[in-house]
């Protein structure tokens, strides 16, 4: 397979990288052991050191031994990005168990189905969490221990002491819980606090090939999977991102930490990064773009990785010309395509080029990325990592490789790679094939390596007998001066096979109408790409981190569609 995407790497980034044969706490303990002063957490005042992380984990993983967490236990972690949740991820690997991260977004039948799937009888979540998960035990007998936590608990004293009267004004504010199986984790660690049990002898030994997270899929086409990431796919992926700039600087970069921790994104290119290279990180527990840009402004952030829409409301803020962003050096964008003019916006505040990659969870989650200082095509998704191979293959069999240019699935393969989904033979087989696996999405490949995302295999309309691919239909529609944000589904239709239907977001303060967007369409699409239907909404339905939910648009169409609402347009 030729490998024409290695001549558009930054000078200086490596075709193949040499892995130290590790776990991911030995990340953390040799950062510890480089630079034990150097500051490894800012939480709103308060300061943590990777001498104080490293022993704050170790003392974690010795309480969770004696509450009777063992080897290949799952433990769910429900928090946002505070400092327990760092904590928390790092000592629950120190005992050779699981982490299984948990969206704390997630409604009761979300977290009980979770929960079940990883068989996890160990929580660890913020009190404001606890009336969920005490209504997932009550039925479903799981988890059988909860550790709970509150965003008070590494609070500087003044803002801890402010913050239960904050916290009452806003309603916000929960008794912490009670009972037999309920755990404080300050209480937990201050057990622990003795010489002895920072002895890391007294920790079971594990391997880089031991699971060491369950990673639960979207479910952006269906029911999350749990993905299985061994200690060596975590690694490897934190690795990767360190190599894919050559001007990084070990120590001495300063990272945001606003892209949630609980998603694998998050994981890999801000806390596992950071840590594996000994780097301070500025942790927010929500995003707020105000706070951003103040937090950029006063701790000098050097690293950013965030989704489109973080970047769109920066760029939109009225008051961003009193902050100087102009330290950020490495921008990096995921989980959802990036609009040209976000990207231009964004550029022209801060001199930083957002390097827009691609991946998902099953790949831990990063396969390509664009280069962080060189050009990119426009709409490229980025060159393969260094040690991934790629290949764009039929979509109907996937055994035949297909010219530049031409649209396909794309199969990676690479040290990142999962092993598998957690309890899912089958569905592990079916993407899973001889090495290679079959991510679902179709892309093209240009001449000079770089890939572009066309679509979801299952987002694909099939309309008049021809291929209508919602992303370009997408492009379309917001290249009209009213329009904001647009989704594309395909609705089930008897003479037609599928109609097109677009649900729009517009521009506040701008109007425009059904008639005229199919005629703006109509300008630049053929005839049975052009949306039969389209429904104004205030707000596109998403995940946590950005990826619209087609899959729900789908299925509101769907039965908007069985009454009759969707109707044929002429133009």
């Amino acid at each position: 397979m030729e490998r024409t995407w290695f001549t558009q790497y930054d000078a200086g980034v490596p075709t193949r990288i040499s892995y130290p044969n590790c776990t991911v706490p030995d990340l953390l303990q040799r950062a510890a052991a480089r630079t034990p002063d150097s500051i490894a957490l800012f939480f709103y005042g308060t300061r943590i050191s990777y001498r104080e992380l490293d022993a704050l984990t170790t003392r974690l993983a010795m309480a969770l031994l004696r509450l009777g967490v063992r080897q290949g236990d799952r433990v769910a972690l429900m928090l946002p990005n505070i400092p327990q949740s760092v904590i928390a991820y790092y000592g629950i690997l120190k005992t050779r168990a699981v982490v299984v991260p948990t969206n704390p977004l997630y409604v009761e039948r979300e977290l009980q189905m979770q929960l079940l799937d990883s068989g996890s009888n160990t929580i660890i979540a913020l009190d404001l969490l606890y009336p969920r998960i005490q209504a997932v035990q009550a039925t479903a007998a799981l988890p059988k221990r909860i550790i709970i936590t509150s965003i008070r608990d590494f609070l500087p004293p003044l803002k801890k002491f402010l913050y239960p009267i904050k916290a009452r004004l806003a309603k916000r504010w929960i008794a912490t819980p009670t009972g037999p199986s309920i755990f404080n984790f300050l209480e937990l660690l201050g057990t622990t606090s003795d010489a002895k049990d920072h002895n890391l002898s007294d920790l079971p030994r594990m391997g880089p090939d031991d699971l060491a997270q369950l990673q639960y899929t979207g479910g952006t086409t269906g029911t999350p999977k749990g993905v299985m990431l061994t200690h060596r796919n975590v690694v490897v992926s934190a690795l990767q991102g360190r190599a894919w700039d050559p001007h990084f600087r070990d120590g001495q970069e300063s990272f945001l930490g606003a892209i949630p921790f609980f998603h694998s994104y998050g994981l890999s290119t801000c806390q596992n990064l950071a840590v594996a290279t000994g780097c301070s990180i500025v942790l927010l527990p929500r995003f707020d773009p105000d706070e951003v840009v103040k937090t950029i402004h006063k701790h000098c952030i050097t690293a950013f990785s965030g989704v489109p829409t973080m970047f769109a409301k920066i760029a939109e803020l009225p008051q961003l010309h009193r902050y100087n962003l102009r330290s950020l050096r490495i921008c990096l964008s995921g989980a959802s395509p990036l609009h040209a003019d976000v990207q231009d916006k964004f550029e022209q505040i801060t001199g930083v080029r957002i390097a827009e990659g691609y991946g998902l969870s099953e790949a831990g989650p990063t396969t390509h990325c664009n280069p962080v200082h060189g050009k990119h095509p426009p709409g490229a998704m980025g060159l393969p990592f260094p040690d991934t191979e790629a290949r764009v293959v039929d979509a109907e069999t996937g055994l035949r490789d297909l010219p530049d240019g031409e649209p396909g699935e794309l199969i990676v393969r690479g040290p990142q790679v999962m092993r598998g989904y957690w309890n899912k033979e089958d569905e592990t087989q079916e993407v899973l094939r001889n090495g290679w696996l079959f991510t679902g999405d179709l892309v093209r490949r240009n001449e000079e390596g770089f890939f572009f995302f066309v679509d979801r295999k299952k987002d694909i309309i099939k309309s008049h007998g021809e291929t209508v691919y919602p992303r370009e239909v997408e492009e379309v529609l917001v290249r009209h001066q009213a329009v904001a944000e647009a989704a594309v589904v395909g609705v089930a239709d008897h003479i037609y096979g599928e109609l097109v239907k677009a649900y729009v977001v517009t521009k506040p303060g701008s109007f425009v109408t059904e008639q005229e967007l199919i005629r703006h369409c109509a300008t630049w699409l053929a005839r049975y790409k052009i949306p039969s239907a389209i429904e104004f909404r205030q707000e596109l339905p998403r995940t946590i981190i950005g990826k619209v939910l087609r899959r729900l648009m789908r299925d509101e169409a769907l039965r908007t569609s069985e009454t009759g609402a969707v109707h044929h347009q002429t133009v």
